[in-house]
C-alpha cells in the first residue's frame, strides 16, 4: 500500500476512554491524516476530542459524526468552534441524521424528516460558523456568535439515500458514508457530484467509512468481519439494508438475515461472502491493502478505517500497524 492519506474511525460501541485516547496518539505516530470519533450513547465525543487535541499536534480531528437530534444548531457551533480553538485548527465536524434509536430512544426527540433535518441543521451551523446571525423563533434578532473560529471549520456530512447524498454535494466539505459497498461508491459520487453542480460549488471529498477485520488471529479476523455484516443488517434498523437492496445486494442481505437470530453468533453464510468483499478490509496486512486500494481506485479520497470496538489494545494497534499509510515507516510504541 502507498502513503496515500488515510484516516482512523470509531464507532460510537467503543467506549473505553483510554483506548480512544491510546487509539488517537498511536495513529498520529504512524502518520494517519486524520482521527474520527463518532458520538451515540456514550460519552460526549467533543469532551474527548479537546483531550486528545491536547496529546497530539498534528492529526486533523474531527466528529465521524455527531447527530443532529441531541444539540441544537447553535450548541454544535459552539462546538466545533471550540474545538477548532483547541486543536489550533485542525477539526472538522462531522454531522449525520443518526437512527430513530438514537433521536427518540436517547434524546427523545421524534425521528421525522431526516434528510431534511440534517439539511437544516447543517445550513444553520454553516451560517453561525461563518458569522452570520441565528434564526429568532420569535421572529425578533439572533445572535453571532461571540468566539469564532480563527479558519473556516470543514463541514462533513453523513449520507446514504439519494437525496441525502445530493444535500452532502449541495452544502458540505467531505461526504462521510459507512457501509456503502466499493462497487456503488463512483454511482453515489455521481450524486454527489449532481448536487454540488446544483449549488455551483465544487464536489465534497469522498471520505467513506470502511470497516476493518485486520487481526494477528486469522479465526478473529472472520469473526470480526462477520460481526461487522450480521450486526449492521440485523441490529441496527432497516437503513442500511434498505440501502444494500437498493445497490442490487438484496439475496444477501436475505442470506444474513436468514443465518441470524436471537442466542446464534454473528455469521455470513457463503451465499453473502460478497457483503465481507464489498464493505470491509478484511485478511492480513496485503490482503487488506490490496482492498483498501480497491477503494481508492473506486475514488475514495480519503477513506477512513473504522476500527471494530471491544477489541484488545494489541489487536487495535496490529490494524493500524497493518493499515498505516507508508508500511515501510516505524512508529515508537507507545509507553
Amino acid at each position: 500500500m502507498s502513503g496515500r492519506p488515510v484516516a482512523v474511525s470509531l464507532t460510537p460501541m467503543e467506549t473505553r476512554r483510554e483506548v480512544i485516547l491510546r487509539v488517537a496518539v498511536l495513529a498520529e505516530r504512524l502518520g494517519y491524516a486524520e482521527f474520527q470519533l463518532a458520538e451515540g450513547w456514550g460519552y460526549d465525543a467533543a469532551v474527548l476530542l479537546a483531550e486528545i487535541a491536547t496529546r497530539t499536534s498534528r492529526i486533523g480531528l474531527g466528529t465521524g459524526v455527531l447527530n443532529v437530534w441531541g444539540r441544537s444548531p447553535a450548541s454544535i457551533a459552539m462546538l466545533a468552534a471550540g474545538l477548532a480553538e483547541v486543536s489550533g485548527g485542525r477539526f472538522s465536524l462531522g454531522l449525520g441524521a443518526g437512527s430513530p434509536r438514537i433521536a427518540d430512544g436517547l434524546h427523545g426527540v421524534p425521528f421525522r424528516a431526516p434528510v431534511r433535518r440534517l439539511a437544516a441543521v447543517a445550513r444553520q451551523v454553516r451560517g453561525l460558523l461563518d458569522g452570520e446571525r441565528a434564526v429568532a423563533s420569535s421572529g425578533g434578532t439572533g445572535l453571532r456568535l461571540a468566539a469564532l473560529p480563527a479558519a473556516r471549520v470543514p463541514l462533513h456530512l453523513a449520507a446514504l439515500g439519494p437525496a441525502a447524498i445530493r444535500v452532502c454535494g449541495e452544502l458540505a466539505d467531505a461526504w462521510f458514508p459507512f457501509l456503502v459497498p466499493v462497487s456503488g461508491l463512483k454511482a453515489a459520487t455521481g450524486l454527489l457530484e449532481d448536487g454540488a453542480a446544483a449549488a455551483g460549488r465544487p464536489r465534497p471529498r469522498v471520505s467513506p467509512a470502511i470497516p476493518t477485520a485486520v487481526l494477528p488471529d486469522p479465526g478473529a479476523t472472520r469473526e470480526v468481519a462477520a460481526w461487522w455484516v450480521a450486526f449492521y443488517l440485523t441490529s441496527m434498523g432497516p437503513l442500511y439494508p434498505a440501502m444494500l437492496r437498493a445497490a442490487g445486494f438484496g439475496a444477501a442481505v436475505d442470506a444474513v438475515s436468514a443465518a441470524n437470530g436471537r442466542g446464534i453468533a454473528p455469521t455470513v453464510p457463503p451465499a453473502a461472502h460478497v457483503l465481507i468483499d464489498e464493505l470491509t478490509l478484511t485478511g492480513d496486512a496485503d490482503a487488506a491493502g490490496a482492498a483498501l486500494d480497491r477503494w481508492y481506485a473506486a475514488g475514495a479520497e480519503l477513506p477512513a478505517i473504522v476500527l471494530p470496538p471491544g477489541r484488545s489494545v494489541e489487536e487495535l494497534e496490529h490494524t493500524l500497524h497493518a493499515l498505516r499509510p507508508a508500511r515501510s515507516s516505524a512508529a515508537r510504541p507507545i509507553t
